[in-house]
């Protein structure tokens, strides 16, 4: 099922973000706790493509289990980083062959090696080129992109930032899902100004648990987070005890999504890290708002 006609309900859902083995981590030990999450019946499950497509070769292996065993959609990243236009095109086919109707279109982390100011070799320079190419050539299929509440680390500054999201939402994207963010005033913020520049389709606000105090360095790296004082003094009251502080990033994470249901979200995506006692425990904690 396309994710835009899931997201469209009114229900109020969550949605578990997976990512397949990193190298040198086990195959079996990653479905194992893939599987463990989609048992808890999601709205969607989306799988992540390996940076520089390094592990990209399980993620249509993962999305096919994950649809075909528990009946639960699944949506495909796919990154053009690095990658050829005939290198897209296979994996568009397989994912087509897999049955699945759903893709998350990115441009994707640059590798260390690669000089991200040089592209001019690339067959894809940004994502808005895999995006148009994706709704010309395969219109059947519900496109889905990023963006961040706060600012992209490459863009000068908010404005451009949500000019360049415009010109993804008018090359083809049906849903948009947010980076993790730990301050839901900044979504409310982000949002209103996306709807006044003219972009109306939905937004996917996506949660990322902090259960261990190492995460938090990674998260900020990764997307340039703004760590609320409420959240630092969680951190740095629990940060050394660590049932302890997954307890209290489970309950943080709980409480950012109850603010977003209680304002009007009804579809929320957990980047649950592959830990399936984690997207458990949150579920659970939200299990008669759910409904389940």
């Amino acid at each position: 099922m396309k994710i835009i006609d899931l997201i469209t309900k009114e229900t109020k859902s969550l949605s578990f973000e997976v990512f397949p083995p990193k190298p040198g981590t086990q195959f079996e030990s990653v479905r194992t706790a893939v599987e463990e999450i989609a048992r808890l019946k999601p709205l969607f499950m989306s799988v992540t493509y390996g940076a520089g497509g390094g592990t990209s070769n399980y993620t249509l292996d993962i999305a096919k289990g994950i649809k075909e065993k528990y009946g639960v959609p699944t949506l495909a990243h796919l990154t053009c980083v690095s990658s050829s236009k005939d290198t897209v095109r296979r994996k568009i086919a397989e994912i087509k062959a897999a049955g699945l109707q759903n893709v998350m279109a990115l441009r994707g982390d640059i590798p260390p090696e690669m000089e991200s100011s040089d592209r001019s070799g690339w067959d894809y320079k940004y994502a808005i080129d895999l995006i148009a190419e994706l709704k010309e050539n395969e219109p059947d299929l519900c496109i889905g992109c990023a963006c961040y509440p706060e600012v992209h680390p490459e863009s000068i500054n908010q404005r451009e930032d949500i000019r360049y999201l415009k010109e993804k939402v008018d090359a083809g994207c049906d849903f948009i899902t947010t980076q993790m963010f730990f301050d839901n005033n900044l979504l409310y913020n982000f949002l209103y100004k996306i709807r006044e520049s003219g972009i109306t389709v939905p937004v996917i606000p996506g949660i990322m648990p902090i259960t261990n105090a190492n995460q938090v360095d990674r998260a900020v790296k990764l997307s340039g987070s703004f760590m609320p004082q409420r959240f630092k003094s969680l951190v740095d009251k629990f940060g050394t005890d660590p049932a302890a502080m997954k307890q209290a990033g489970i309950a943080y994470a709980t409480d950012q999504i109850i603010d977003l249901y209680a304002n009007g979200i009804t579809n929320v995506h957990v980047y649950s890290m592959n830990k399936p006692d984690v997207a458990e425990k949150i579920q659970s904690n939200l299990s008669d708002i759910l409904g389940k």
